[in-house]
């Protein structure tokens, strides 16, 4: 199959490769002339992927027309870059081509809305969307380490489309309907990530890192349940899954942020230090908006806004956790 993908970092690269093994006729969009060139010099990406070469047939083009006539279009650039990409490649596109979202975020732009449904503004009637998501580290992927994910999608044979294009001997992909569920948590657990570096950096602890990421899971599945995803997609590799491998990785640049902000560097200093994109920064931005009138309990996201947007003391802050109301551990949506 003819297949483009849209973005370079080290994820559109990885997933590239992984086609490419697969039988694809794979070419890569690169915004920038320079990664383009140093792509189609070097086959390859130090500084994303260390040691991994791409193999020749895989093609680099700064030009978006290499979408057209693709079966699978994969979106693979950073959230905030999702909905102006999509409006170049509305018009190379059909309507039944099948378009992969990797991104995993929200779009200001758009209302902090989640970035199929800024995919499907941006492409209007063009398009069958599937969003790729999970415990995937593009570091690994590209090595070959054994990794499952979740294709998510209304269109079940979109669905399918993808399983088939992407799995094999060490890439599996299992299909799911909710995508606001399994979106979400792509999104979320990167908020939960940056807690869990923070915490870790402050020198607190392994009891610490647990409560976080166990009550952030759960403060994921309210907020999913509120937006209209199901309460069990949260126990999922979209969910748990992505969250553990964000949250424990020294691969993961939520985390290594996380780290620093713990450590006593000032957020913006931590997350240019970190060289690439830090989603939870803006997920946590997102969510404080998405969620001020919702109603919803989310004292963990709530208390990194605080963190990263207000200048709170990290100290205040988890004090702040602790003195909370006491309740159930369980919440039942609809309760």
């Amino acid at each position: 199959m003819k297949i483009s993908v849209i973005g370079c970092g080290g994820w559109g690269l990885a997933v590239s490769s992984l086609l490419e093994g697969n039988g694809h006729d794979v070419s890569v969009w690169c915004f920038l002339e320079e990664e383009y060139k140093l792509l189609s010099e070097t086959r390859g990406n130090e500084k994303l992927l260390p040691g991994v070469h791409l193999n020749e047939n895989i093609k680099f083009t700064m030009d978006m027309s290499c979408a057209e006539g693709c079966g699978i279009v994969v979106v693979a650039v950073p959230s905030f870059a999702v909905y102006s990409t999509a409006l170049q490649l509305r018009e190379h596109i059909e309507k039944d081509t099948v378009v992969v979202l990797l991104s995993k975020g929200f779009d200001k732009q758009n209302g902090y809305c989640l970035l199929a449904d800024s995919l499907r503004k941006a492409l209007g009637d063009k398009g069958r969307i599937v969003a790729l998501t999970g415990p995937s580290h593009a570091e690994e992927v590209a090595r070959k380490v054994p990794t499952a994910i979740v294709a998510a999608s209304e269109d079940l044979s979109a669905a399918e489309m993808v399983q088939e294009a992407f799995v094999n001997g060490f890439f599996r992909v299992y299909t799911h309907s909710d995508v606001i569920g399994a979106e979400l948590g792509g999104a979320m657990k990167n908020i939960m990530a940056l807690a869990v570096g923070i915490s870790d950096g402050a020198g607190y602890g392994d009891n610490t890192k647990a409560m976080l990421m166990t009550r952030g899971i759960a403060e994921m599945a309210r907020f999913g349940v509120y937006l209209g995803g199901k309460n069990e997609t949260f126990a999922g590799l979209s969910g748990i899954g992505d969250l553990i491998v964000t949250c424990t990785s020294n691969h993961s640049r939520n985390r290594r942020a996380g780290l620093m902000i713990g450590a006593g560097e000032k957020p913006e200093e931590a997350i240019k230090k970190v060289g690439a994109v830090v989603e939870g920064y803006f997920a946590t931005e997102a969510i404080h908006h998405l969620a001020k009138d919702s109603g919803i309990d989310l004292p963990i996201s709530e208390a990194m806004y605080k963190l990263l947007f207000e200048g709170a003391d990290l100290n205040t802050v988890a004090t702040s956790l602790f003195s909370r109301s006491s309740k159930p551990e369980f919440w039942q949506p609809g309760k």
